[in-house]
């Protein structure tokens, strides 16, 4: 089947859970992200940057790694993470085995930041997502959606909008 054909075979109800699919995102993650903006001066993808450093195994993450977690471009990470570092979120710390890596982590002042964010994130998720369904439909949701490759595996780890938290 040409490229054409395939684009050509997706229509009625497919094509149109898939329409709600992005719509349900693009709608969750613009008034989630609004409310880390409003409630704690953070976007979302601050948010994200937060959560990847601070699950990261070492404490730390590379830019480049930062980048993948976040599906941000390079100049996009270097200057979320500029911003963050002014406002002391985090740090920049040089890697002992090569002068040219620089990794990032956590501050302090940006654990605490995150750890009163995250209340807001939940309680956004709560209301606008988790309030309207039932267990049993969150399960059915939660199979539907690992069908689709690299959702259920992780093995597709970029993520977006606080995936990970």
């Amino acid at each position: 089947m040409s490229t054409s054909q395939e684009a050509a075979a997706v229509t009625g109800e497919k094509l149109v859970a898939w329409q709600r699919l992005l719509r349900a995102n693009c709608v969750l993650m613009r008034q989630l992200d609004s409310e880390l903006q409003t409630e704690h001066r953070m976007t979302i993808s601050d948010y994200d940057v937060l959560v990847a450093l601070r699950d990261a195994p070492d404490g730390h993450l590379r830019m480049s790694d930062l980048s993948r977690r976040t599906m941000l471009t390079r100049s996009g990470m270097t200057r979320l993470v500029q911003g963050l570092e002014r406002d002391g979120l985090v740090e920049r710390m040089n890697c002992p085995e090569d002068a040219r890596v620089a990794w990032i982590r956590l501050s302090d002042d940006g654990k605490q930041r995150l750890a009163e964010a995250r209340l807001t994130h939940h309680a956004g998720i709560r209301r606008l997502f988790a309030d309207h369904l039932e267990d049993t439909e969150a399960e059915q949701l939660t199979e539907l959606l690992g069908r689709i490759p690299g959702v259920a595996d992780g093995s597709n780890t970029a993520c977006c909008g606080g995936a990970e938290d």
